[in-house]
């Protein structure tokens, strides 16, 4: 049977679940980008659905699923941006730490250790997705966005976020941030993995969504800040919908 999941790759996340929320541990570059990943969502929430940006509940009275969450680190904002939260990892360790995590922040969410593939044999369908950081460590990527868009509603928004397959996130993300400067355990990423935008933009419309955008992210070593950008050799985001 195919799957989404690569038993290796969930093995490897599993050894780090008691990390997740450690702002200086092995996901200390993901925390720092959590910030932009954040204002991009709120922004594609507000356009899709035709929101006041500024509002502190714009996901109010949506349904909202987190595909691949970890340790919840963007299920918990979305939460707190008012979305009825359903988040999946298939990592039981990942799953454990989010829940503890959420209940001392007096959050609800429904964590659930299960595959893409498999929730959408369920029929469950939700208002927005949000798939980020997670098509780059799967077995079958062009599965994950096709049981991906069978759980979007009609008229429903994807959100994406990947690393592009270039000679620049080589340079930056397998050697610089895992040997050079170990931002990041060595092994996180796997540099044939990535996807280039074609490749994804093409495996979501061959999975009947229309592509709305695609938006590039760069990170200023000297501010320490991640800002969105017009560059997508290495970081980029993707917004979809189904109409």
């Amino acid at each position: 049977m195919t799957t989404t999941i690569d038993t290796d790759e969930v093995e490897k996340f599993s050894r780090l679940a008691a990390t997740w929320w450690d702002t200086e541990g092995a996901f200390k570059p993901l925390h720092r980008f959590n910030p932009v990943r954040v204002e991009y969502i709120r922004s594609a929430l507000a356009a899709h659905f035709k929101r006041d940006e500024a509002a502190l509940k714009i996901a109010d009275g949506l349904s909202l699923l987190d595909v691949g969450c970890g340790g919840g680190l963007i299920a918990e904002p979305m939460a707190r941006l008012g979305a009825a939260v359903t988040a999946i990892d298939a990592s039981e360790k990942n799953i454990a730490a989010a829940k503890i995590h959420g209940q001392q922040a007096g959050l609800t969410i429904d964590y659930r250790c299960m595959a893409a593939e498999n929730l959408a044999d369920t029929g469950a369908q939700f208002d927005v997705i949000l798939c980020l950081e997670v098509v780059e460590h799967v077995a079958d990527p062009l599965l994950l966005v096709r049981s991906i868009a069978a759980l979007l509603k009609p008229g429903g928004l994807l959100v994406m976020a990947t690393l592009n397959r270039t000679p620049q996130s080589f340079a930056l993300v397998i050697v610089g941030a895992e040997y050079v400067l170990r931002w990041l355990p060595r092994g996180t990423h796997q540099w044939s993995k990535f996807i280039k935008p074609a490749e994804l933009s093409d495996f979501v419309m061959k999975s009947g969504l229309a592509l709305k955008a695609i938006d590039g992210v760069q990170y200023n070593p000297l501010s320490k800040v991640w800002r969105l950008s017009r560059d997508t050799t290495v970081n980029y985001l993707l917004t979809a919908t189904k109409n």
